[in-house]
């Protein structure tokens, strides 16, 4: 029988240790190339222009800039947005009502050096003391100037040093898909929140407010009443409510509602607010007619004329379209008129009846537009003033 050959201890020596060179340099390259991949994936998904490290012991290493995957551009816009927060976040304070019905919070901004801000009505609603809290947690006693619950807006003034005073914006120079920020105090305990979003849409209609800010920047309760701002750094709405649900009911099959926020213009509240700074009350200027909203469905449905425009007709209360002896009734608008524009304003999509009669105050003359038998012709009317009731 033939015996095995007898191998060399040294041959052996040789192989082992070029099997475990070959291990270790074959290891280190696709190690590399997987880190090599796995920086690259990561760095698409979180560009950053800060080393990506992997793991501890990369920290060993000499530093080795990431590749630049994003746009300088983000960083440009997230500059911009903090710049905005910062000329206006010291102007935003926690509204706290103790009323009867025991305590309650909101947001507020201050506009004026006088120590005047804006907040909404139903944030003081049923207030017996009022105080305000500062960014810097400082607190103050502060007094009611008065309340608009039409659309929403309080004025509240405290006395003494004032941190900083926002400035007021025009939201009629918003567009849809234009960053905003909301800033304010959710839930009275996360003081000067900033969460950020785009508007939405504007002219909103809500139960029976109008001409309102939608926005997907997260409002929250206690929010309210704080300023909706533009990347400028200017107040261009005051947040006042969230609608979360299809009359809080839950829709089968369907996600729940987010991201409907809505604040009120400043082309309302400024008026509102110099008028009860003024007059601790507010002048509603009246048209006296009823009437529908016309947009593309109820065109269609009606087989008007017109897209936009204020249809004038009977309410659903019985309430004539015009009122006897109101300003329309005086200047001949008639039922069946279809008012399309005011001091030569069309009315739109985004523009409402409501919210170009909010620019004026009794007795302003203004020219109303209509549209019947298929002309238009414009009418002069002095405005009357609204009613309490």
């Amino acid at each position: 029988m033939e015996q095995p050959k007898k191998t060399n201890p040294l041959v052996l020596l040789a192989v082992l240790l070029l099997g475990i060179f070959i291990g270790v340099a074959g290891g280190a390259v696709s190690g590399g190339a997987a880190a090599l991949y796995i920086t690259g994936r990561q760095g698409a998904a979180a560009p950053s222009s800060q080393p990506i490290l992997t793991s501890a012991s990369a920290s060993s290493l000499p530093a080795q800039p990431a590749p630049i995957t994003g746009s300088a551009q983000t960083g440009e816009a997230s500059d911009t947005a903090v710049a905005a927060v910062q000329k206006v976040g010291q102007a935003v304070v926690t509204v706290i009502n103790r009323g009867d019905q025991g305590m309650g919070s909101g947001s507020g901004v201050i506009v004026s050096d006088k120590g005047y801000i804006i907040t909404n009505n139903h944030v003081v609603e049923g207030a017996r003391t009022l105080a305000v809290v500062f960014a810097d947690n400082s607190r103050r006693d502060a007094q009611l100037i008065g309340t608009d619950p039409l659309n929403d807006v309080a004025v509240i003034k405290v006395e003494g040093d004032l941190p900083t005073v926002a400035a007021i914006g025009d939201a009629s120079a918003l567009q849809p898909g234009e960053t905003v920020l909301a800033i304010g105090s959710p839930l009275g305990n996360f003081r000067n929140t900033v969460t950020a979003g785009v508007v939405s849409a504007l002219n909103r209609s809500v139960g029976s407010m109008e001409g309102l800010i939608q926005t997907d920047a997260a409002i929250n309760s206690g929010n309210s009443g704080g300023p909706l701002i533009n990347l400028r750094g200017e107040v261009v709405g005051i947040n006042t409510l969230v609608v979360r649900g299809d009359n809080g009911s839950p829709v089968m099959g369907a996600a729940p509602v987010e991201g409907l926020g809505f604040a009120v213009p400043s082309t309302i509240f400024r008026n509102v607010a110099d008028q009860l700074i003024a007059n601790g009350e507010v002048r509603y200027p009246f048209l006296g007619v009823s009437y529908l909203a016309i947009d593309g469905d109820i065109a269609a449905e009606l087989s008007l004329p017109v897209q936009n425009g204020a249809l004038i007709q009977q309410n659903q209360s019985g309430q004539p379209g015009v009122t006897p002896g109101s300003a329309a009734d005086k200047a001949g608008i008639r039922e069946g008129d279809i008012i399309v524009a005011v001091d030569g304003t069309r009315l739109d999509y985004n523009t409402s009846l409501r919210q170009l009669l909010l620019r004026h105050a009794p007795d302003d003359t203004i020219s109303v537009t209509v549209l019947r038998d298929g002309q238009e012709q414009t009418l002069q009317v002095t405005l009357g003033e609204r009613p309490n009731n």
